[in-house]
């Protein structure tokens, strides 16, 4: 079972449209009827009239509901009572925080700041985008660390949660440099554009950055491998597989040393911002203190 099957279920039986739900759940339609799916799968029972139109719940759906409702409130309630008890001198401050950014920025930016805030303890969820945006939206973590993208930035209220840049990267294609080298693969030369391919999930917040960054180039990769993680594209890129677009904070270590090369000049690269979300007034000394720092 999986909380978000819950909220999912909930939305689209009060909005009765699967395309207005997964706008307001801020996933893709096909993404949120998955996880309907998912969720009739562990009922064992359709919830849903799939042939109405507007939706309708199916008489099982209509008896779920309400236990569903009462599922998440009595969840909700027993998360702020634990809450309320962890409120003191020594809480931990919660982040929401994209994979690729916990893992290659989150974590030395925490232990640099330690240093010199010695008490501060912190507690680190790394999931989706839209997981890390509910996250914040209700109140289960204190700060949100994602990307943001002048064409693709998070659906988050800016009237309601304060934001602060915090680091400017760069999105570029990249290759294993031997295999660049002997294939050679260049997204600048036409006869090249057949390159294999590691694709970033459409739906993912990189995904749709880098449709921008090649929907109004003639590009025609050959797809191999499509997955959302960083981490696991570049196990990939790293054995010569292909080539992907990647944070340069994802691999700097790797252009540094040269195992690792750019496969196209800059109108291929896409600036992206490490952001960081909160609603400050919400923040005891400690976490207020985090944030000015962060």
């Amino acid at each position: 079972m999986d909380l978000n099957w819950l909220r999912d279920f909930e939305c689209l039986a009060r909005t009765q449209n699967f395309t207005r739900a997964a706008d307001e759940r801020n996933i893709t339609q096909s993404a949120f009827s998955r996880r309907i799916k998912a969720l009739e799968s562990w009922v064992g029972l359709p919830l849903v009239n799939r042939a109405t139109y507007p939706v309708q719940l199916t008489e099982a759906g209509v008896q779920f509901l309400p236990v569903a409702t009462a599922a998440m409130a009595h969840l909700s309630e027993a998360r702020q009572t634990l809450r309320d008890a962890d409120r003191g001198e020594h809480r931990f401050i919660r982040f929401s925080v994209l994979h690729t950014i916990s893992v290659h920025f989150l974590a030395n930016r925490i232990e640099t700041l330690q240093a010199s805030m010695p008490d501060i303890r912190t507690r680190v969820i790394s999931d989706s985008l839209s997981t890390c945006c509910e996250l914040l939206v209700e109140g289960a973590v204190d700060i949100m660390l994602c990307y943001t993208h002048s064409a693709v930035s998070p659906t988050i209220d800016e009237t309601a949660f304060a934001r602060k840049d915090l680091l400017t990267d760069r999105l570029v294609p990249v290759a294993a440099a031997d295999a660049a080298q002997q294939n050679g693969w260049t997204l600048n030369d036409p006869k090249c554009r057949n390159m294999p391919y590691l694709a970033y999930e459409r739906s993912s917040f990189l995904g749709m950055v880098v449709e921008h960054a090649v929907g109004r180039k003639s590009f025609a990769p050959k797809t191999i491998y499509v997955d959302a993680l960083v981490e696991a594209i570049k196990r990939r890129l790293m054995a010569g597989s292909g080539f992907a677009w990647m944070p340069e904070t994802a691999i700097h270590n790797e252009l540094e040393d040269g195992t690792l090369v750019s496969v196209g000049d800059e109108s291929w690269v896409q600036d992206l911002t490490i952001a960081a979300y909160a609603d400050p007034s919400q923040f005891d000394r400690t976490a207020l203190s985090l944030w000015n720092v962060l």
